[in-house]
């Protein structure tokens, strides 16, 4: 398992769920609109999710389904 960053978060940029990770493994770029988590690096404590302003954080079975396709969104900004 491993938590996903979603559609919520677009424009946001809030780096609550940055300061809480353990592991380091939510990053972003100055060009990019969001958060994306590494699902390599995730090792699923899920400390990001209660801290997250617009409910954007879940784990990777939980992710609601209009919001499906952001799991393979995550991935893919880490190739």
């Amino acid at each position: 398992m491993t938590y996903v960053i979603c559609e919520p978060c677009i424009g946001t940029k809030d780096a609550s769920c940055v300061d809480v990770c353990p592991v380091d493994c939510i990053h972003t770029t100055d060009e990019a609109e969001m958060y994306y988590i590494d699902p390599i690096e995730c090792i699923d404590c899920g400390a990001c999710e209660p801290v997250c302003p617009v409910t954007a954080i879940f784990p990777d079975f939980d992710v609601p389904d209009e919001w499906e396709e952001w799991t393979k969104v995550n991935a893919d900004f880490f190739l």
